[in-house]
């Protein structure tokens, strides 16, 4: 291991299992203000701290091509669960970034569980549910900030963007931690979410990953993306429909428990 890989991986041996200190550096105002109008927006007069979410997935690796069931969950603590039931048999992925060093497990249809690297589990767990995405700016020890007014796949986009501050203030960390959020300009709805994910072996060495939220739909008041697609790397890996979702129903911990 040479120089950088050995000090990136005492930083993150430090800050996983360290508390988060006050923000050193402020938010911006403007992104705060959009952050806070995006989850009245989202929520409306509902609190929600868990989500489950199912319906039909298309996934899409190399030559492989098929479509099946899916069942997404997420608490607002920080802590998601994915299941398929493919063609090819059973897949499932768990990040528990609410856990103390956070931990995740993914399995492919041989069922064997394979753990996530640490520094794959800085970003947002819940990718698949905005609303907690957009809580997560509003919390402490994020810093979020307003990139500007774009046009983000024909959608005239708010650009905004957080990371979570530690108690070191070590550039790679903070990178490690950011993900960027584009509402639309009108609805102030999230249409896109970005952030990188990296090879096991090598934090430094970004993979872009993209979701794109859509058909959003009314539920209990609430507003949810009934279609979502993750792209990575720029190529299409899951394109979820989703024909019900559910919220605070009690989902336990052991739900987010990682074997």
């Amino acid at each position: 291991m040479d120089f950088r890989r050995a000090s990136l991986a005492l930083c993150l041996s430090l800050i996983l299992t360290a508390s988060a200190t006050p923000q050193q550096v402020a938010s911006d105002p403007l992104a705060l203000t959009l952050a806070s109008k995006a989850y009245v927006v989202l929520t409306g007069s509902l609190v929600v701290t868990d989500a489950t979410l199912t319906g039909t997935a298309r996934r899409i690796a190399g030559s492989d091509d098929e479509t099946g069931a899916v069942t997404l969950k997420a608490i607002a603590t920080g802590a998601s669960r994915m299941d398929l039931s493919l063609p090819s048999g059973l897949r499932s992925e768990v990040q528990n970034a609410s856990a103390a060093p956070p931990a995740g497990a993914w399995s492919g249809s041989d069922g064997v569980s394979h753990s996530i690297a640490q520094h794959n589990l800085l970003t947002e767990p819940a990718w698949f549910f905005p609303t907690f995405a957009i809580a997560r700016a509003l919390s402490t020890g994020y810093v979020v900030t307003y990139v500007g007014h774009e046009t983000w796949n024909s959608v005239a986009v708010e650009h905004i963007t957080l990371y979570q501050q530690f108690s070191t203030s070590d550039a790679i960390l903070q990178h490690l931690t950011q993900r960027d959020i584009y509402l639309d300009s009108s609805t102030l709805l999230p249409v896109a979410m970005t952030f990188n994910i990296h090879p096991d072996n090598d934090a430094s060495l970004d993979i872009p990953v993209e979701i794109r939220f859509s058909d959003y739909r009314a539920v209990n008041g609430a507003q949810v993306p009934f279609h979502i697609q993750k792209y990575l790397n720029n190529g299409l890996i899951l394109d979820l429909q989703f024909q019900s979702v559910a919220f605070n129903t009690g989902l336990s911990a052991s739900t987010f428990s990682v074997q």
